[in-house]
């Protein structure tokens, strides 16, 4: 056992528009405040020498330039919508500097989409140079990767299942409107949670965030950052508003708790 600390890195707190959204003049979209520029929803975990990236966004190339991010050592998805999943060819990049493929962790489900939409990437047979060297790896319950535990959390956004992961004392648990009791059981004394939020008005397949909080408090973490985020909030303003111990997310925040590597 080897003591570590985790860092956190929120790379995008945005919901599948990004904010601003495309041609909207609302409030929070003409905002120059920091926190209402968001990319889309993806997290970066780093401890001892590796980097292991939850989701490839959208705005994955970004993300990735603005946070100096030169290696990236495994990808765990959540499930295969287009935000969370579309930035996979620029891990290409990453690949040119470590010379090595990339493992890609997720639900056979998922993964099975992602070899059906990305076939150039995974198809042998078709003559492109430079594409990603990826490597597949469905996973149902937890394994270790690089010393580090990281068990998938099985949820329900809409009638879609998606993988939240818990590494240690973090959860990360985006894209849901509900989560099973025996997924609960997994969550139990946390330092950090990332939980879905997407807004305040009810949606069929997200957490909104009077649900986010009632879900929040019912973990019990020390402290939970709400993401997912969509242009109905506003952050300098909704975020005072909040109970102790849950805020919004924004992009670019760092956090770190201590870990144990086996």
């Amino acid at each position: 056992m080897q003591a570590e600390t985790l860092k956190i890195t929120v790379l995008g707190s945005g919901t599948s528009t990004g904010i601003p959204v495309i041609g909207c003049r609302c409030a929070v979209c003409l905002s120059n405040h920091p926190c209402n520029q968001r990319t889309r929803c993806s997290a970066l975990l780093s401890y001892g020498k590796y980097n292991i990236l939850i989701d490839t966004s959208t705005d994955l190339r970004q993300q990735a330039l603005r946070e100096d991010i030169r290696h990236i050592d495994a990808v765990f998805y959540t499930h295969s919508h287009a935000d969370h999943l579309h930035g996979i060819d620029d891990l290409r990049g990453f690949n040119l500097r470590s010379k090595r493929p990339i493992p890609l962790y997720g639900a056979e489900e998922t993964l099975s989409i992602i070899r059906n939409n990305f076939s150039y990437i995974f198809d042998k047979s078709v003559p492109y140079s430079y594409i990603p060297r990826l490597e597949l790896h469905p996973i149902d319950q937890s394994i270790e990767l690089f010393g580090l535990e990281v068990v998938p959390i099985p949820m329900q956004h809409g009638q879609m299942e998606t993988f939240g992961y818990r590494c240690g004392s973090f959860a990360y648990l985006t894209d849901c409107n509900v989560i099973p009791p025996s997924s609960l059981d997994l969550l139990h004394g946390l330092e950090l949670l990332i939980l879905d939020g997407l807004r305040f008005t009810p949606h069929n397949t997200h957490f909104n965030i009077p649900q986010a909080i009632a879900m929040a408090q019912k973990i019990g973490a020390k402290q939970t950052l709400l993401t997912h985020l969509s242009h109905e909030v506003d952050h300098p303003v909704h975020n005072r508003e909040l109970p102790d111990a849950i805020n919004l997310a924004c992009d670019g925040q760092q956090f770190a708790i201590p870990i144990i590597l086996k």
